[in-house]
């Protein structure tokens, strides 16, 4: 439906939207540009953007350091992948998808809709290398977008795409993390960043035990009220996938959402249980292992029949299976601080100093 065809009350639209852009080039340097305000097409909705969460990979994009992907732009973009808005146009598309006033949480990878994610489908990401959602208005076809939760803060629900997916394919895309028969799983986070926190939420919920990593006792504190069962320090407790082991009874963490990278994957596979998974989400602790001799990965996994498993967020249908979780539990995303629109060169630098617990976000429509 084109704009002018709107009922007179949804007309109260700007000729033109703002977007944040970036050159990646670095945190600093991110530019602020204004466009037409676009009109929706075959099956396609246009969302007023309410609120953005960020994730450690829009750092990346912004400095130009995402590059370990095929399907990499390197023209000017967008950036940001997760948000919570509101549908305020509709193009022709067959009725039932969206309708004007619908609250929507948009996918990271467009495409992704089920299964396996493959290499064209990267080619369909938020922030890169398509234009993500830093910006005041979105066209959006209409697969790319789920229903935003009602029991939610818009600032609350932009937290779900990618850290609350991420999340709940760490814990549930190789088996369920309630097998049904009462085994109570040990799941083992590190750090407390968005993911983690999410992991902790979702473990806590299912009736896992829960181990938490943090340099931070007040983090750690943090995760306590959240319900983790076990919290180490790792700067107080640098080996401490002894103390993984030891709060397990030497059986070890039947999941891992392994964040760190290379100065963490080694005690993983030192903590984990015969059979467990270890899932590979990010590197904070760097790409690069030392130049030192190392037991091969390969014997690694197999000293413990261990897997290991890459996650690369989840489809469209895993979201909706995640958001139908979190309403019958409840669970309220934490969002560590709010940063308005035009403060988004601060939003990032604040996430990537690493101080934050949970998740940040910039609301975008004041």
């Amino acid at each position: 439906m084109p704009l002018t065809d709107l009922p007179e009350d949804k007309l109260e639209m700007p000729d033109q939207i703002t977007a944040w852009q970036t050159a990646q080039d670095g945190l600093n340097r991110l530019t602020k540009s204004s466009f037409p305000l676009p009109e929706p097409g075959k099956d396609e909705v246009l969302v007023e953007i309410h609120a953005v969460s960020l994730n450690y990979r829009d750092t990346e994009v912004a400095m130009g350091l995402y590059t370990h992907h095929k399907a990499i732009g390197s023209a000017k973009v967008v950036p940001c992948s997760d948000m919570c808005g509101t549908v305020v146009a509709v193009g022709d598309n067959e009725p039932g998808h969206w309708h004007v006033g619908d609250r929507v949480l948009s996918i990271f990878n467009q495409t992704h809709l089920t299964g396996q994610i493959k290499e064209r489908d990267m080619a369909s990401g938020l922030g890169l290398p398509l234009d993500g959602v830093l910006q005041t208005y979105r066209i959006f076809p209409v697969t790319g977008l789920v229903k935003a939760p009602n029991y939610l803060t818009d600032e609350e629900a932009s937290t779900l795409p990618i850290a609350g997916v991420t999340a709940w394919m760490s814990l549930n895309g190789m088996k369920p993390l309630d097998n049904g028969h009462g085994d109570r799983q040990t799941v083992l986070l590190q750090g407390t960043g968005g993911v983690s926190v999410a992991g902790l939420q979702i473990a806590h919920a299912a009736g896992a035990k829960t181990i938490i990593t943090s340099s931070s006792d007040d983090k750690l504190s943090r995760a306590k009220s959240l319900g983790a069962t076990h919290t180490v320090n790792y700067r107080t407790n640098p080996d401490w996938e002894h103390v993984v082991m030891k709060a397990t009874e030497q059986e070890g963490a039947n999941v891992i959402l392994e964040t760190g990278g290379a100065q963490t994957l080694r005690k993983s596979f030192d903590c984990i249980s015969f059979g467990g998974v270890i899932a590979c989400i990010g590197y904070l602790s760097g790409k690069q292992d030392e130049p030192t001799d190392r037991t091969n990965v390969n014997v690694l996994a197999l000293r413990r029949t261990v897997t290991l498993k890459g996650i690369l967020n989840g489809p469209r249908d895993r979201f909706e299976e995640m958001l139908r979780f979190y309403e019958t539990k409840q669970i309220r995303p934490v969002v560590d601080k709010v940063f308005s629109f035009d403060e988004a060169r601060e939003a990032l630098q604040y996430l990537y100093g690493g101080g934050h617990f949970g998740k940040v976000v910039i609301r975008v429509k004041s």
